[in-house]
């Protein structure tokens, strides 16, 4: 960086841009596995998740004069690679330098009487399981997970860090930058959440969900299609069984009733043939091309990699891995990270 009179020249945001533009397509070539924080639009963060991580940070004194410094680091696409991995998040952030600098961030799990506190207080309060399938909390849950030091999200002194810069604060605009990443990340893959904090989001879906049932299953006396169709979902999206449940006041049927035929007509009986050849093939293609980037990702991949890497919806890819990881064919090496089965 050149200097006039003791200050740095200053660099425009365009040139900022184009100089991390340049940099990222060098890393690719080099590592096609790279993950880029990229905005759509000047907001950081635009879900519930990625808003409430960057509040969080934002709202401690530790932190609130100092975070701000990473913000348009995100912005202009400084964060070159970002990857969340179990209590640990690296990246590489372009600064001043021709080479960008290495961040590490080390965050300590939830304590485990925080994490039971916080699913007794979700039982029952799910008033929804149709907001829970679009990856909504209702309102009453917000206070409980984001209450300070006993919540859902880190305090100060469980975020640890450290940047290759020679920057001498404690936090510089490479951390800063890199916190403020996750808030976006999230917004793409809100479990890796639950894997940075090292936690199973199945706990606190699968006991929230299955009081929220048998509730609506006590109120119904029987099991509506829409009971039904939400379990469905709810499976799909993120591989949870809820099972079958003895629920007072439900009579199960032993034999699956018959469907109604008319007179001298014969009960026409689907096949994998009748379904549409377009159809076919789109499901087809989808898990084969899932499959083609877990075979060639030999040290593992994470859901927001392959939603990233595939280009498709994060329901399908969730979808046809909860099928791969079903059939044995994927198995799982950490928290969220996903390798073909040996």
């Amino acid at each position: 960086m050149s200097y006039y009179y003791g200050f740095p020249q200053y660099i425009s945001v365009g040139e900022k841009k184009a100089k991390a533009e340049r940099k990222l397509k060098q890393l690719k070539k080099k590592n096609p596995d790279i993950q880029p924080i990229v905005l759509e639009g000047s907001a950081i963060a635009k879900t519930w998740w990625g808003k409430e991580w960057n509040k969080n940070l934002e709202r401690y004194a530790d932190y609130s004069n100092r975070i701000g410094r990473g913000r348009s680091y995100v912005r202009h696409g400084a964060v070159l690679d970002l990857k969340i991995k179990p209590g640990q998040v690296e990246a590489l952030v372009q600064g001043s330098r021709s080479n960008p600098y290495s961040v590490k961030i080390s965050i300590e799990p939830i304590p485990k009487k925080n994490w039971d506190d916080i699913k007794q207080s979700c039982k029952g309060k799910m008033d929804s399981l149709k907001k829970l399938i679009a990856g909504e909390f209702p309102k009453t849950l917000g206070a409980v997970f984001t209450q300070e030091g006993d919540g859902l999200f880190p305090v100060p002194k469980e975020i640890h860090f450290q940047c290759s810069c020679p920057d001498w604060a404690s936090m510089c605009k490479h951390v800063a930058a890199t916190l403020y990443g996750v808030g976006a990340r999230l917004d793409q893959d809100p479990n890796l959440f639950f894997v940075l904090r090292k936690v199973d989001i199945n706990d606190l879906i699968t006991e929230t969900v299955k009081e929220s049932k048998k509730d609506l299953l006590s109120k119904a006396k029987k099991k509506t299609s829409r009971v039904i169709e939400d379990e469905s979902a709810l499976s799909d999206m993120f591989g949870i069984d809820l099972g079958e449940e003895d629920t007072p006041g439900i009579v199960k049927d032993s034999a699956p009733k018959k469907k109604k035929t008319v007179p001298g007509k014969k009960a026409i009986r689907k096949t994998v043939s009748d379904i549409p050849e377009k159809r076919k093939n789109s499901k087809l293609i989808g898990s084969a091309k899932i499959e083609k980037i877990i075979r060639s990702h030999k040290k593992g991949i994470s859901i927001s990699e392959l939603i990233e890497t595939s280009g498709m919806e994060a329901k399908k890819v969730r979808n046809i891995m909860f099928q791969l990881k079903k059939l044995k064919k994927i198995e799982s090496i950490a928290r969220g990270i996903y390798q073909w089965a040996k």
